[in-house]
């Protein structure tokens, strides 16, 4: 199956296109999703493809990161600092969002089938999955 990045259509470039030029023009304040939205004159949904796919030709492209936070929304960053404090909350939340699934959904079922294969080995590999990212949460702090 092709890549996120190769299954974007012609609506979902030009969608990211409207996005990068308003938040261009935002520059360098940022936009919350709302402002993003009445800004470009996308639907929510129009801009949210446009999010995920400018985020796609970013990657490609390597210009600089979007990042969202709580207090200036959407915006194009190259500072170090802001770039990491980002990166951290990321992982903080797919972390707590790991941890959630491995004690709401895999133990339960690893209970209920204590000798199967696929629920050992996927318990065996989201706890590597969880250590790693409690490791790079972690860095921060030390």
């Amino acid at each position: 199956m092709p890549r996120a990045g190769q299954r974007r259509s012609a609506a979902s470039h030009r969608h990211a296109d409207t996005v990068r030029f308003v938040l261009f023009e935002a520059r360098p304040a940022g936009l919350t999703f709302n402002q993003l939205v009445r800004s470009s004159e996308l639907s929510v949904h129009q801009a949210r493809a446009g999010l995920a796919c400018l985020r796609d030709i970013i990657a490609e492209q390597n210009w600089p990161p979007l990042i969202w936070t709580k207090a200036d929304g959407y915006k194009f960053c190259s500072d170090p600092t802001e770039l990491q404090a980002y990166e951290i909350a990321v992982i903080r939340a797919k972390l707590t969002e790991i941890r959630r699934f491995i004690t709401g959904v895999v133990a339960p079922h690893a209970a209920l089938q204590p000798k199967g294969r696929w629920i050992r080995h996927l318990n065996t590999q989201l706890n590597s999955v969880e250590s790693t990212l409690d490791v790079i949460a972690d860095y921060i702090d030390a």
